[in-house]
This record gives structure tokens, C-alpha cells and sequence, in this order.
């Protein structure tokens, strides 16, 4: 099955290798899970560019973006934008699990718990 090419801003390719450089305990503790395909033999990627956004993880055979929100994600107006960014990211067939910086750190077992039962459910469905 052909891939498809789901466009990006290249202005972000620079914010995103920061951001791979200087990332969260949250988000290093994920990666250390997701790295190297050791979720069900899937391909991840840590911050990458899609649309005008960045992900924080991204695997393009599940069409699954993850993102782990810190504290400023609990305000109405992140909240809205984090809204409109997952409408957008929908247009391209993309799911977003959401999991705050918290739940990462101290319930890892049911984050990976969901990651895994998202992945289990997208291949029952895409054999």
C-alpha cells in the first residue's frame, strides 16, 4: 500500500530538532518505550512536522499521532487550538491520543496500555 504524503511547513523542521534536543521527562520516558520499533514492530517519530504542526510522536503506518501535553494545555485557549489542530490532523486520516505530561510519568503501564490497544484495533481492522 502506497503511503501518503500528509505536507508539512519546512519552517518547522529547525523548531523540531530543537525540540527533539530539549524535550520532557514525559516525552523521553515514552520514547524510551517506543524507540526502535519495540510497539508491535511500528516506526515512530519524535517531534515531527506535519501540517504547521509538530507532533510530539508520529507513526505513519498507523496513521497515529501521540501527544503528551504539559500543564498549558489545561487552558481554554490551548484547549481550542489543541481542538483545531486535531480537526486538521483528521482531514488526513490522522488519530491523536492525547496523555498529559502526569499520566506519562507516573501511570506509564496505561499509557502504553492504550497505545497498544489503539494498535491492536487498527490492525483488526486494516488486515
Amino acid at each position: 500500500m502506497k503511503r501518503k504524503i500528509i505536507p508539512y511547513n519546512p519552517k518547522l523542521k529547525l523548531l523540531a530538532r530543537k525540540l527533539r534536543n530539549d524535550t520532557t521527562l514525559g516525552e523521553a520516558l515514552l520514547w524510551k518505550e517506543l524507540n526502535g520499533k519495540q510497539m508491535h514492530g511500528f516506526d515512530f517519530h519524535r517531534q515531527k512536522p506535519l501540517l504547521n504542526y509538530i507532533a510530539d510522536f508520529f507513526c505513519q503506518e498507523l496513521n497515529l499521532v501521540i501527544e503528551v501535553d504539559g500543564s498549558y494545555h489545561n487552558h481554554d485557549e490551548q484547549c481550542r487550538l489543541d481542538d483545531a489542530r486535531e480537526v486538521e490532523l483528521a482531514e488526513y486520516n490522522l488519530t491523536v491520543l492525547r496523555f498529559t505530561e502526569m499520566e506519562v510519568r507516573k501511570d506509564m503501564v496505561n499509557v502504553l496500555r492504550t497505545i497498544e490497544g489503539y494498535i491492536l484495533g487498527y490492525k483488526e481492522n486494516n488486515v
